[in-house]
């Protein structure tokens, strides 16, 4: 029963989110859904997540795109996450793969997307020695995928998103300048004027330190209609600013379309 309802609760969430409906299996972090199914034949398919992201490895990338994507030579291979929904869930879930696997993030992009809603879908590269590492890779940060929508919230008017780890790797260094081994947190709230609000309430709430804001005209967010605030410090600060933040974050969203429910796309996790 519990199964059932959380399954309606992201059917309805998700189709504001951008109309995908999420399966029940894809909520829980646990091995990605459809990597044990027969759901495609192809060697570079590894398997999916919420937020329409995908996982694909490829074991020898043919060496003219190697050259274009500007790749370390010494990586032969590459692991790919690629979606339509979501950009920090993603990149947050890779950060857990680089900490657990001997691969390097070597191109990490935010397009405009969310199905035609306000924010981000995102690409992720992995490069790997070892095709077994790239696969690997890609196999951890989609068991991670649904844990990270956690804390995200949208409705027809817009969305919220909020993440936070005790200790950011090299992934998130990359994507947002998180410090290596620090706590890191974000928040974001869409329209942008709620993603300055965000900013302004997590900043009041603990002591922290900021490390970047990016607004729609900024060069930060593929010029989409949100504002993304990016910081660092003691764990518990940065934990209790994204809770304030979050607060705050929902009352707004939810005044924009009170007769929408405004839920957490699986289990809130911070």
């Amino acid at each position: 029963m519990k199964d059932e309802m959380m399954a309606k609760i992201m059917d309805e969430v998700m189709k504001k989110m951008g109309g995908t409906e999420a399966p029940a299996q894809s909520m829980a972090c646990e091995a990605p859904q459809g990597i044990n199914e027969d759901l495609c034949g192809l060697t570079e398919y590894v398997g999916t997540a919420m937020g329409h992201t995908i996982g694909l490895v490829i074991a020898n990338l043919d060496y003219s795109v190697h050259e274009l994507l500007k790749i370390d030579p010494k990586y032969r291979s590459i692991g790919i996450i690629a979606d339509r929904t979501g950009a920090g869930p993603q990149i947050f879930a890779c950060d857990e793969a680089v900490k657990a696997t001997n691969t390097e993030v070597c191109l990490i992009e935010c397009p405009r997307d969310t199905e035609g809603g306000a924010g981000h879908g995102c690409l992720v590269v992995f490069g790997a020695e070892d095709v077994s590492d790239a696969r690997r890779a890609v196999e951890v940060a989609l068991s991670f995928v649904g844990k990270h929508f956690g804390d995200v919230y949208g409705n027809s008017a817009g969305h919220l998103e909020f993440q936070y780890t005790a200790r950011a790797s090299y992934c998130l260094e990359k994507a947002f300048g998180a410090v290596v081994g620090k706590a890191f947190g974000i928040t974001v709230g869409a329209p942008s004027g709620i993603g300055i609000v965000l900013a302004d309430t997590a900043s009041k709430t603990a002591t922290i330190d900021p490390i970047s804001i990016a607004t729609p005209g900024n060069g930060g967010t593929s010029f989409s209609n949100e504002v993304n605030f990016f910081f660092t410090g003691d764990s518990g600060a940065v934990r209790q600013a994204i809770i304030g933040a979050r607060e705050v974050g929902k009352q707004l969203l939810k005044a924009l379309e009170p007769n929408e429910p405004l839920e957490s796309g699986t289990v809130p996790y911070i």
